[in-house]
């Protein structure tokens, strides 16, 4: 028996290819590295669910519009205290039979509108002239300056999808049911909330703010450690190397500094994670423990003006396209997911 199906192969897919031990994420045949920094997301959505990227770009233009339009059908929804029930709730009133792009689009504008209101504003209506990352920070902020918005579009690629993760397994469990799509993002979004899959990145930050100067990375992280409490943004499930994820959006960081948005975190940043290496490397000689995605997520994400409470549902706005190619190939290839269980229970006398 395999704990946590650690290790079973549930799928075949085109979509994605972990390898933790070399530290290489492959997206429909591309390195992650390849994809991020080069293409748009819209490029990348028409790499997993086929047509061009002007197509993929209009259709997800078509589901930020059907978003505000259903705005006034989420009831009370986009009140919830947490971005993730808040979309979760929300996602849950978009129409069943809405294609894939358009459900991927309609979930920045939900988000983006639970981040209005949170913020005491009024829901913006998406530019669908606009590309994706750019309307859906304009959206958020008001406003997409240029280099803020390429930033933001390199993150989106980078998690659009990463291998049968918790979300992804969810999505493709209740595709197999031969349930609608809207159903399984639903069910994804759920997956995705819990704090041991997407919920970590705004910590991270606190983590730097606590620690505010290189100087003091080393010492706060000992006590850290010496306490039991996690170093967030550190270690992985997959990976027993750096996840390809953080250097890609290191890099989309570097690219932001050096149009002059500088803020100081990406030294911090770097700092900090090169002292957590060494007091992790001492506490757990025989665990590789190294930076995942989120800890370079937490900086990024700052860095364009995302509020903290706006990263995990940004999160589900970039993986939403993966999802949904893991529908349509569960659709295609797959049967009813329904693993055996072992009772290790009492026997009836």
């Amino acid at each position: 028996m395999s704990n946590g199906l650690e290790g079973v192969i549930a799928a075949e897919t085109i979509l994605s290819d972990v390898d933790g031990e070399r530290g290489r994420l492959i997206l429909a045949g591309h390195d992650v590295e390849e994809l991020a920094l080069r293409s748009s997301y819209a490029e990348v959505c028409a790499l997993f669910l086929g047509g061009t990227a002007a197509e993929a770009a209009a259709a997800l233009a078509r589901g930020r519009a059907l978003g505000f339009e259903r705005l006034s059908k989420v009831g009370d929804a986009l009140e919830a205290a947490d971005g993730m029930d808040a979309l979760r709730a929300a996602a849950a009133h978009l129409p069943s039979a809405a294609p894939a792009l358009e459900v991927t689009g309609a979930l920045a504008t939900l988000a983006a509108s639970w981040a209005r209101r949170q913020s005491g504003h009024k829901p913006l209506a998406p530019d669908t002239s606009l590309a994706h990352a750019d309307d859906y920070l304009r959206m958020v902020r008001g406003d997409a300056p240029a280099e803020k918005a390429r930033a933001l579009d390199a993150y989106l690629v980078t998690v659009i999808d990463h291998g049968m993760n918790a979300s992804t397994f969810t999505a493709r469990v209740i595709a197999s049911t031969g349930s609608d799509l809207v159903s399984s993002v639903v069910g994804a979004i759920g997956a995705l909330k819990g704090p041991l899959h997407g919920g970590a990145p705004g910590p991270v930050l606190d983590m730097l703010d606590a620690i505010g100067e290189p100087a003091r990375a080393e010492a706060w992280l000992e006590a850290e450690v010496t306490s039991g409490r996690r170093l967030m943004g550190m270690g992985h499930r997959i990976y027993r190397v750096r996840d390809p994820r953080a250097a890609v959006l290191e890099r989309a960081l570097e690219r932001l500094e050096s149009s002059g948005l500088r803020s100081g975190r990406l030294a911090l940043a770097r700092a900090v994670e090169r002292s957590a290496e060494g007091v992790l490397a001492k506490k757990h000689p025989d665990r590789a423990l190294k930076a995942n995605v989120e800890f370079y997520t937490a900086v990024l994400l700052d860095a364009v003006g995302l509020p903290r409470t706006l990263f995990s549902p940004t999160f589900a706005v970039g993986r939403a396209a993966g999802w949904c190619a893991h529908v349509a190939e569960q659709r295609a290839h797959g049967r009813l997911i329904r693993p055996a269980s072992r009772y290790v229970g009492k026997m009836p006398g």
